[in-house]
């Protein structure tokens, strides 16, 4: 499973005083859970963090980011940010902040029966 492993060290720093943090390699790279529930994860060249689906139209309409696509679906409230966009701590704080930011809010998801993702 290979995932760029600089920007899950960044991620894993920024994280180091949020409680209840765990990994699971999933989505052929780590994904970080936040309180249970799925924060941000970072595959090769990108970081996909879980927002608010209100700011997806915008965010989206920002350099370097896009919504999460599988089997041709969107996933609206996840979405792609370009390590080209997250080369400055402030850009890289900035989309953490985001997902952290809606991890308050979000609900625990289980594999059985998902309720809001």
């Amino acid at each position: 499973m290979a995932y760029n492993e600089k920007l899950a060290d960044r991620i894993r720093e920024s994280l180091v005083d949020t409680p209840k943090v765990d990994e699971i390699k999933m989505f052929r790279g780590v994904t970080f859970m936040v309180d249970g529930k799925m924060c941000v994860s970072i595959g090769d060249e990108e970081v996909m963090s879980r927002i608010d689906t209100k700011l997806n139209e915008v965010l989206t309409a920002k350099k370097g980011c896009r919504t999460m696509t599988m089997k041709e679906r969107e996933y609206k409230g996840f979405v792609l940010i370009s390590e080209e966009v997250l080369k400055t701590k402030s850009d890289f704080d900035y989309w953490i902040g985001l997902a952290l930011d809606f991890n308050k809010k979000a609900k625990v998801t289980t594999k059985k029966g998902r309720n809001e993702i």
